[in-house]
């Protein structure tokens, strides 16, 4: 379905601001409004692919689709501007901005706002970027592999030369991580509102060779273990540093250049702001840059980075335990920012980084957690859940993002966290038992800034010792997982109902005769109802059965009661043959049988509805009283199941009348040629009572 026919619908409807909220059932959106009357009913009745439109009490509105319902819906549901309030129809799973918001919301973000401001600046000034750095941490997995193999030396070991082909190729990730400070200025300005190309220009001065021959031949000073050259420029002390890969003074740059647009825009007109506001932001920054936010950014930088390190070398064993733990509550309130910075600035000043081995035993449970679900997935028939853990496990394995891993899944379903944790546990346990077992220092580490996947398990050192705790961390919460569902005992109810209700509304919107033919049919015929039933439909079996054989195209009254015309059903969209032409009873029994021989394309598990296809293609909908969808099933004994084999009389439902009727709903019962257009005139009985069995609708051959 085309996306404008979703624009077109919700425009119809008076706007996406116009919409409580939103759900389908087998072939309608029911709207709940703000206000019916905004809704213009002709426009969406002219709208491509809308069969009809109803309006009814309470600001709530119907728009008939068919069986293009799901799609629309889904289409609805993916327009920029609808906010997130229409329910989804399977039972109302939050969307990945919700469960952002509501994660947040947990700590001081969301409460107050320039908290939530600096996070979402660090995770805007980074995340344009994780595609370059993702690209480039599989070059330095290819080398590191290379390396391992004995292909080339140490290739990033000082006073190392490669020949100038491997050299080459140390080049393509070089290029990510020596400007990398460019690209986050760049990011970083354009999320604080200034010019972001200003912000990268101010930040080039820093990266020029230029700048770094300022302190030839001057002697180096060592300040929080950063080697660091100070000239002076007319009198002022310069610091003179190599900013390759350093993101906090982009960062803390952007940030200042941000108030200073907004004060130049104040005091400069607007038809000049284009030529001065650029210049002056130069002349003050550019400046400012070089002499005091650059060495503050690496200072600071330094600082953190050496005050974790500390805490490394107190006691690795500790520290591999604490990170992978803590990762799992730091990613989604986006505190793992500054410490992807750290990373950087460990390999720069350091030649490695101490933090990635752990991190990765967080992501490898993450990535386990994901997997049981795909598992259990595929075991419940889940076919959104299948498709949402496929690519976030996919992303994960290959690409060693966590997002959507996290956001699609893991904190929708609160069962899930306790076993992540302990799969988190596990790896960082094996890397702090290991470390002391094999005398490592420093724990595991690295020399690259990699994303932890399998694809990059080679970038590590030890290797083995990596993979052992990594694949432990995975298997442990993918067993977890798949041994207690992700789901409550509730949750999975809901679930497996909604799924049974969608996969039949699915059968019956979809139907074909080809495939009803390469069904596997199972027979059941009136002997398998009570007795009772079996005796009410035997007289009218042999009146049915002749009729069937004179007339191929007959469709028997399901019900015994008196004949209704479709007109004067209780619902605008049967009433008015929307859904194809037919009859209705108004029943005076509790059961329905089948009006014909063939096959069972969808049986509600609520009861109201079935959908049939009759032997020579006559697709069929009985659609018991009006609005009992609403019951939920109470009242309502399902005699058949989807793919069923029919013959006429059949038991198909028997229902409570009483609960229909307390709860106030008609028990007139439509039934609908769905697939008229396939076939001649169609004939109804329009008057008189019948008996189940007895002709209602004749059906000519077209």
């Amino acid at each position: 379905m085309a996306d404008n026919t979703a624009a077109d619908i919700v425009k119809g409807v008076g706007g996406s601001s116009n919409i409580e909220s939103l759900t389908h059932c087998a072939t309608r959106l029911r709207f709940q409004l703000v206000d019916a009357g905004k809704v213009d009913q002709n426009a969406i009745e002219a709208v491509p692919g809308v069969m009809g439109a109803v309006p009814q009490a309470g600001n709530r509105f119907q728009v008939v689709i068919g069986g293009a319902v799901q799609s629309v819906y889904n289409d609805i549901k993916a327009l920029p501007d609808i906010d997130g309030g229409a329910a989804p129809s399977g039972g109302g799973e939050d969307d990945i901005a919700s469960i952002k918001e509501r994660e947040r919301s947990k700590g001081v973000r969301g409460k107050v706002a320039w908290i939530d401001s600096f996070f979402e600046f660090l995770s805007d000034s980074f995340r344009p970027v994780l595609g370059a750095l993702l690209g480039a941490s599989f070059f330095i997995t290819f080398m590191a592999l290379m390396a391992t193999l004995d292909v080339i030396p140490d290739w990033n070991a000082p006073g190392v030369t490669l020949d100038p082909s491997w050299a080459f190729i140390n080049l393509m990730w070089q290029c990510v991580f020596i400007f990398l400070p460019l690209m986050v200025a760049y990011n970083a300005s354009k999320k604080i509102g200034a010019d972001p190309w200003v912000g990268f220009a101010i930040m080039a001065v820093l990266m020029l060779p230029g700048f770094l021959a300022l302190g030839e031949g001057v002697e180096p000073t060592v300040v929080f273990g950063v080697d660091v050259t100070i000239v002076p420029i007319f009198g002022f002390p310069l610091t003179v540093f190599d900013y390759s890969s350093q993101v906090f003074p982009p960062l803390l740059m952007a940030a200042v250049l941000g108030l200073l647009y907004k004060g130049l825009r104040k005091i400069i007109t607007p038809n000049l702001q284009l030529i001065f506001v650029p210049f002056l932001a130069m002349l003050v920054m550019i400046p400012m840059t070089a002499f005091i936010i650059g060495p503050i950014g690496v200072y600071a930088g330094a600082a953190l980075a050496n005050l974790l390190a500390a805490i490394n070398s107190f006691s690795p064993f500790i520290f591999a335990i604490v990170i992978p733990l803590a990762y799992p509550f730091m990613v989604p309130l986006g505190l793992h920012w500054p410490i992807n910075a750290v990373m950087l600035l460990n390999i720069q000043t350091l030649g490695y980084d101490f933090i990635q081995g752990p991190m990765g035993a967080w992501n490898f449970a993450c990535f386990g957690a994901t997997a049981g679900v795909l598992v259990l997935a595929i075991r419940h028939r889940d076919h959104q859940m299948r498709q949402t853990s496929t690519g976030a496990l996919a992303a994960g394995l290959l690409g060693g993002i966590s997002e959507p891993s996290l956001y699609g899944i893991h904190l929708r379903f609160k069962r899930i966290y306790p076993r992540l944790l302990v799969g988190c546990f596990v790896g960082g346990l094996i890397i702090g038992v290991g470390s002391l077992v094999l005398g490592l220092e420093n724990g595991i580490t690295t020399q690259a800034f990699v994303f932890t996947s399998l694809l990059t398990i080679p970038a590590f050192n030890p290797i083995g010792l990596y993979a052992i705790a990594i694949f432990g961390a995975f298997f442990t919460s993918m067993f977890l997982v798949i041994g207690s569902n992700f789901r409550t005992p509730e949750q999975q109810a809901e679930f497996e109902a909604a799924r049974d209700a969608a996969e039949a509304e699915a059968a019956a919107e979809k139907v074909s005769p080809a495939s009803v033919e390469a069904a596997e049919p199972r027979v059941i015929d009136a002997s398998d109802a009570a007795p009772a039933a079996a005796a009410t439909v035997a007289p009218a079996t042999a009146t049915a059965t002749a009729v069937a054989e004179r007339v191929a195209l007959d469709i028997a009254a399901p019900l015994a009661g008196r004949v209704v015309p479709l007109t004067e059903v209780p619902d605008p969209v049967f009433a008015g043959g929307v859904m194809g032409p037919g009859a209705a009873i108004e029943p005076s029994g509790d059961t329905v049988y089948s009006p014909g021989a063939g096959t069972v394309a969808a049986a509600q598990p609520t009861g109201h509805a079935f959908g049939l296809v009759l032997d020579g293609g006559l697709e069929v909908l009985i659609h018991v009283g009006i609005d009992t969808v609403n019951l939920n099933g109470e009242g309502f004994d399902v005699k058949v199941k989807n793919g069923d084999r029919i013959e006429l009389g059949t038991p198909l439902v028997t229902f409570d009348r009483s609960v229909i009727e307390k709860a106030g709903y008609s028990m007139v019962t439509p039934v609908i040629v769905l697939n008229a257009d396939d076939f001649g005139e169609v004939t109804p009985v329009t008057e008189g009572t019948v008996e189940p069995g007895a002709s209602l609708i004749t059906v000519d051959p077209k």
